[in-house]
């Protein structure tokens, strides 16, 4: 008796193991069904159809395994007013969403990195520094929603391509942006033209003191070296100034 008692636990067992091997997953959570549903969807037509909150909601499921993630994206939507401000959200304020941690933000940073690169590689094909849109649009995305103040060198090298330069990371003062820095790359490069621009976390894309004594320092710079500093922008996420336009230059 004893015997036949191990072995039916024995197939039991062995059972529970063909199962969980079969599953795929080692807890059924409630929302398994529909988080493959949203997968199969997006794998048929991509975002066709999609709500915003169910493109976060498959973001998260990358990276958040046996949890129901459409509270989260649902809240996240709301606290952000839409899909591209969850986007353009930094970790810390998406944190503050119950059920998001460092860890299951990761499909959602992975996605806006990566859409990042792509946007820049594909428009420095085709942007021209006689392009003020393009040029405005392309350093909101690059630096635009960065909180920490980047300075960066747009220029075309000497075999027509696109090339930005990071000079700086850091509140913006003269011996951080010194000249020879700002012009290196372009000089070695043989760039004939240039736009500096830099991003103001504040929000208020207005420039300062500083910015305007910056700009005419390398203006100066530039007569010197022969290479045409076309215009300084400042951005923000959503607005900008050309300091060109305020005839700062």
């Amino acid at each position: 008796m004893r015997g036949n008692t191990q072995l039916r636990r024995q197939k039991v067992k062995t059972q529970n193991i063909i199962d969980y091997n079969m599953s795929g997953d080692k807890e059924q959570h409630k929302g398994a069904g529909h988080r493959k549903r949203l997968r199969d969807r997006f794998l048929q037509s991509r975002f066709d159809g999609f709500l915003d909150y169910e493109i976060i909601e498959l973001l998260l499921t990358l990276t958040t395994p046996r949890r129901d993630c459409k509270d989260m994206a649902k809240e996240a939507i709301k606290k952000f007013g839409g899909l591209r401000g969850v986007l353009d959200a930094n970790d810390e304020d998406l944190q503050k969403i119950e059920g998001i941690g460092p860890s299951n933000l990761l499909g959602i940073k992975i996605f806006c990195s990566l859409f990042e690169r792509y946007e820049k590689e594909k428009v420095s094909e085709n942007l021209s520094l006689d392009s003020p849109h393009l040029v405005v649009d392309f350093f909101k995305r690059h630096i635009g929603l960065d909180n920490k103040e980047h300075f960066v060198i747009l220029y075309i090298d000497s075999r027509n391509k696109l090339i930005v330069d990071d000079v700086s990371v850091g509140t913006l003062d003269s011996s951080l942006v010194h000249p020879r820095e700002v012009f290196k790359k372009a000089i070695l490069a043989s760039a004939a033209q240039c736009i500096v621009a830099h991003n103001h976390p504040s929000g208020d894309p207005k420039p300062s003191s500083q910015d305007v004594a910056i700009t005419r320092q390398l203006v100066d710079a530039s007569k010197i070296i022969g290479i045409e500093l076309v215009d300084h922008i400042i951005v923000t996420k959503d607005k900008f100034s050309s300091l060109k336009e305020l005839n700062l230059l």
